[in-house]
């Protein structure tokens, strides 16, 4: 089984052939209209030759002026004179578009040019139970900003390969600088996992590679899209929980983190966005939404997580709600080791 979200990414050779196809529109009288000089490849589909980046540019930006309608279904491929036999990374063609503006962004998706950075999470008595992994360069002269990373890759189609190639880095960084037994959440975006039994090889794989204790692992569903179809969801924490793994349901009460989507899925480990934890001990707004979501996470068992930490006040009020543990700077910002002192607690 293969899936071209999560296969190989193929460089854009600086002499090639790049092909275009549209699933319904005939091309050829629209491109004569532009004057673009092509030949026929498949049923709809024409294809030019480039001999240098920039031609290819130029030949992107003619495309670009071909009806908008046409190009949000338009495809196109990118071979050098040379490519993998047999395989064919077609495109959405404002995919292709991303990708040539963005070179560096590609590059470092490509190189996996980035790390992971720990943030301690502490319980009620600030014992250290584990750690989330957070995206970072791993390369002082390749930055880039985690969320603006991802944003490029999804209007790129990479997002997948990101999100995967993240997730395997994190795996990897946790085997090296913690013991087991210290739990270690890592994010994971639904949107990415078309097929959870295909998809979510390459983790159990990473994990087995490794000989971790899948016990060990939270994985926590960060979205920032709306979810569709929730079913897709429950698919995926199954496919988890089926190996040992706890699932967590991130920035509950903001953006579509709702309280009902929380009471659907159920997750292990329910994270508080930190726009309801930021001077919670002075709003009784936020006091009974904070106080709302630690009841009906009681109802199916759930393990409460106050984000964003900041104020002492803050977490006391949430200590005194019922929230077992909690994250933010007050504890610790995230670094690319852990203290080399910290308490091992267990949470059950």
């Amino acid at each position: 089984m293969t899936c071209s979200s999560c296969s190989i990414i193929l460089p854009i050779k600086d002499q090639g052939l790049l092909k275009i196809r549209h699933p319904r529109v005939s091309l050829i009288p629209a491109l004569d209209g532009l004057g673009m000089l092509s030949q026929k490849c498949c049923e709809n589909g024409r294809v030019f030759r480039y001999n240098s980046r920039s031609e290819l540019e130029q030949l992107v930006n003619g495309l670009a002026r071909l009806p908008h309608e046409w190009l949000l279904h338009m495809e196109a491929l990118v071979t050098g004179m040379y490519h993998v036999e047999g395989y064919e990374d077609w495109l959405l063609f404002s995919q292709l578009q991303v990708r040539l503006q963005h070179p560096e962004i590609v590059n470092i998706i490509c190189d996996k040019s980035f790390s992971s950075h720990l943030q301690p999470i502490v319980d009620h008595k600030l014992n250290i139970i584990g750690f989330e992994f957070l995206l970072r360069p791993s390369h002082s002269e390749r930055p880039f900003q985690p969320f603006r990373l991802f944003e490029i890759a999804r209007e790129a189609g990479l997002h997948a390969h990101l999100d995967r190639s993240a997730r395997i880095s994190a795996i990897e960084k946790s085997a090296a600088c913690l013991p087991a037994g210290i739990k270690r959440f890592i994010n994971f975006l639904p949107s990415t996992i078309y097929n959870p039994v295909y998809c979510l090889n390459h983790t159990f794989e990473t994990i087995d590679r490794l000989s971790m204790n899948t016990e060990d692992f939270v994985f926590e569903v960060v979205e920032t899209e709306e979810i569709d179809d929730v079913s897709i969801l429950h698919q995926i924490f199954e496919k988890y929980r089926t190996r040992g793994v706890s699932v967590a349901l991130d920035d509950v009460g903001a953006g579509y983190s709702t309280t009902e989507l929380m009471n659907c899925l159920q997750p292990d480990y329910v994270k508080i966005d930190r726009s309801l934890i930021n001077g919670c001990h002075r709003s009784s707004d936020q006091k009974r939404q904070i106080t709302g979501i630690v009841e009906s996470a009681s109802r199916f068992g759930g393990l409460v997580l106050a984000e964003g930490v900041e104020q002492m006040e803050d977490f006391e009020f949430c200590r005194e709600a019922g929230v077992s543990l909690a994250q933010g700077y007050l504890f610790g910002k995230p670094e690319p080791c852990p203290p080399s002192n910290f308490v091992l607690s267990r949470v059950v």
